[in-house]
């Protein structure tokens, strides 16, 4: 009895607080109808993507094309209406609305009748995409400027005979007024936004491509997405938190793709420090092994002394790195990660690196800045060198303002409507089921597991009570990026050593985790799911972080429907790997659809010949009834309000709460 009292004594503290915010009947009764309303809402479009690698050029068309979902509601609207170069044109000018304005003014004879004509074009396509919301949701998404115009347009149609006259006064008045242009980038910029509710990035936003910085500066203007952290997000988290393998890593990769733009366009990272100690140390050593990857289409080097010089500072920094992970997994016996100290397998005279008992000859051994005695010992230089490629790391204003963006938006793992989602993998054991792995003292597994992981990465940016925890938290980033356990790693090794140096290619293998081996097995998907309490028949696990072999005939499709992998490739370096160049996931009201695309020639291309971003589109899975906003996580979240406030129109009719007139 005395339980049910407090209970009821709370549940009315409760009641009392909103009515604060619905002080009468009316107030409840209005804000219960409008619930109701949206609940009947079509579901909005959610756009998946992963591993962007730094192709803002190819992400950003991706963004302005939803996937091809904007060409597909324009051949919806208009059908047989217009032809296809008009469509074509027409989707163009959504995409790059200023830079086609320009292109249409110099071959245009009749202007006036072109905005006229485009601007109706353009209302329709914006009613469309807009009527999934509610009113007040596209209010949110309108630019001030023009706000109550398209809210007029929007909302009055020229086939109502009293109305025409009022909507072509407006188009003409717009026109008349020298506003048109600012008003086709305007509706064409809210296309854009309405035409995805929910962008989901799931991981790898940097490396290997230029662009990573513009891809942050474009998602921090972008309202409604998340990221799943991928090991390469990681590895520049950890460099910005001052963890100095995980630098020496960021360079060392900018390095073998020939692509510094990131680091000293984007970021202002002085690396002639470490260009000035290559030339002096590895003057007379060709450096073969370390020449930069160019084929991949976004070199920045142009001639053969940028490329010699880029070799010397890939293997200084390559060198140091070895070194400095080698003190990190001295720090961390747990971790198991010895065999991951390879200078000290070295045998200096012979040219031989001793692993697991067999001697495999070495490409080169001349190691002017290491001490055989102590091989991971730092020189007075090196170290040198690495407290100021640390210091340089550490102040960066915007690579901060980058990652806090990342650490706002990111996590390990999110589960919405009825989808997991994580960049990479679920350690498992051999048997299939949840494997434990120690973290900071503790064993954790599954969800626990990721759960914890993203406490640690956050700690790493927090300098809490317990000192130790925090450089933990520091040092566990480069685990994230290379260990053997890792969630976002699942590999035996990271052979970055072995395919430097050694000739024998089969000790480059680095054999992937259970989950890998396992993840077309419907009952291990299963497993996975019910372990994150992921409910639902039609539940999913959508992946990134291993491209897939397309032009081979993998299939991203896994355990009969229940997992997707989405990475087929964003990043140049992988388009002769993969056959593809990349895949996306778009889940609309009326299911899921694979987009996968083939490689986008260029922004100016795009403008000039209203080229596209060539895809296939692939039907995963339809729902046998259009999804309404009450079949997803927000509508759960709807209902419950409704609930309540069902309540509090109880309680104010019995009595019990007066009302606040």
């Amino acid at each position: 009895m005395k339980n049910n009292q407090k209970k009821k004594e709370s549940d009315l503290r409760y009641l009392q607080l909103l009515s604060q915010t619905f002080p009468t009947i009316a107030d409840a009764s209005t804000e219960i109808i409008n619930l109701q309303a949206i609940l009947n809402l079509p579901k909005g479009t959610e756009h998946f993507l992963a591993d962007l690698h730094g192709e803002y050029k190819s992400f950003q068309h991706v963004l302005r094309n939803a996937s091809g979902n904007i060409k597909r509601k324009v051949n919806d609207i208009f059908g047989n209406e217009m032809r296809e170069t008009e469509k074509k044109e027409l989707c163009t000018l959504i995409y790059y609305p200023k830079e086609k304005l320009e292109l249409v003014k110099a071959h245009e004879t009749d202007m006036n009748d072109w905005y006229h004509i485009t601007i109706h074009q353009l209302v329709k396509v914006c009613r469309d995409v807009s009527s999934k919301y509610t009113r007040s949701k596209v209010r949110k998404n309108l630019p001030t400027d023009f706000s109550y115009i398209i809210q007029e347009l929007l909302h009055e149609r020229t086939d109502d005979v009293d109305k025409a006259a009022y909507v072509n006064g407006i188009i003409q008045t717009i026109i008349s007024t020298g506003r048109a242009d600012d008003f086709i980038i305007a509706i064409a910029d809210v296309i854009q936004r309405l035409i995805i509710d929910l962008l989901h990035v799931l991981g790898d936003i940097y490396d290997r491509g230029p662009g990573a910085h513009l891809i942050l500066d474009l998602l921090s203007r972008y309202k409604h997405w998340d990221l799943q952290w991928g090991n390469h997000d990681m590895l520049w988290m950890g460099a910005c938190a001052g963890n100095p393998v995980c630098i020496c890593n960021v360079i060392r990769l900018s390095l073998r793709y020939a692509n510094l733009s990131t680091l000293e366009e984007g970021y202002g990272i002085n690396l002639i420090p470490l260009a000035t100690f290559a030339m002096e140390h590895y003057a007379d050593d060709p450096c073969t092994a370390f020449m930069p990857k160019t084929s991949g289409g976004s070199s920045d080097i142009n001639d053969e002394k940028t490329k010699r010089l880029t070799a010397q500072m890939h293997k200084a920094i390559a060198v140091i790195q070895f070194k400095v992970e080698a003190q990190i997994i001295k720090r961390h016996p747990e971790w198991k990660m010895d065999d991951r100290m390879l200078l000290d397998c070295v045998d200096y005279n012979n040219g031989t690196c001793r692993i697991d008992g067999v001697d495999y000859k070495m490409i080169t051994c001349n190691f002017p800045t290491i001490d055989p005695k102590n091989p991971s010992a730092l020189t007075a230089e090196e170290e040198q060198l690495v407290d100021r490629l640390c210091h340089s790391f550490t102040i960066n204003e915007k690579l901060h303002r980058h990652i806090r963006l990342m650490l706002s938006h990111g996590s390990m793992f999110t589960v919405v409507n009825g989808n997991l989602l994580f960049h990479s993998s679920i350690p498992l054991n051999e048997d299939g089921t949840l494997k434990d792995v120690e973290v900071y003292g503790q064993k954790y597994k599954g969800k626990e597991l990721l759960t914890r992981t993203d406490q640690v990465v956050r700690a790493a940016f927090q300098r809490g009570e317990d000192p130790d925890f925090h450089q933990y938290a520091i040092d566990y980033l480069m685990y994230l990026w290379c260990g053997p356990d890792s969630t976002l790693f699942d590999k035996s090794k990271m052979a970055t050593f072995e395919r430097y140096f050694l000739e024998d290619k089969a000790t480059h293998k680095e054999l992937k985790g259970v989950y890998f081996r396992m993840r077309d097995d419907e009952a291990t998907c299963d497993m996975i799911l019910d372990a994150f309490g992921v409910e639902g028949k039609n539940r999913h696990i959508i992946n990134g972080h291993v491209p897939v072999h397309a032009g081979s005939g993998e299939n991203p499709i896994k355990a009969n429907g229940k997992l997707m992998v989405i990475d087929g490739g964003f990043s140049q370096a992988y388009h002769k790997e993969t056959g593809i160049a990349g895949y996306t996931l778009v889940y609309h009201s009326r299911g899921f659809q694979l987009v996968q695309h083939e490689p986008f020639l260029s922004t100016e291309d795009a403008i000039l010949r209203g080229s596209d971003i060539k895809s296939t589109t692939q039907i995963v899975e339809m729902s046998t009834h259009r999804m309404r906003v009450a079949d997803t996580d927000i509508g759960r979240e709807l209902k419950a309000q409704v609930e309540d406030l069902q309540l509090l129109l109880r309680a104010y009719r019995n009595g019990d709460i007066k009302e606040k007139r």
